[in-house]
């Protein structure tokens, strides 16, 4: 049994894009590794990130307007303060 502490399906969604850049450090990388080896909504999730990944390419920050990177961040917080 790991002395690590879970992460939860919510932790997960905040840390998706640093995980697969490689980001993470390696504690959260095993509660990541964790997580998903027993939460198959949570693999699914990540599954489907991936998939939108590559069916996009890749997008630079300058090719976002301005108006769009704002509604999006606010989109983010309002979700990541919960209800």
């Amino acid at each position: 049994m790991s002395s690590l502490p879970e992460m939860p399906c919510r932790e997960l969604v905040e840390v998706i894009t640093d995980y697969l850049e490689d980001a993470l450090p390696a504690d959260d990388r095993a509660r990541f590794e964790a997580h998903l080896h027993e939460c198959g909504p949570c693999r699914d999730y990540v599954e489907q990130f991936r998939e939108v990944i590559a069916a996009s390419g890749r997008l630079a920050p300058e090719d976002v307007p301005p108006e769009t990177r704002d509604e999006l961040a606010r989109a983010f917080r309002a979700w990541s303060q919960g209800p």
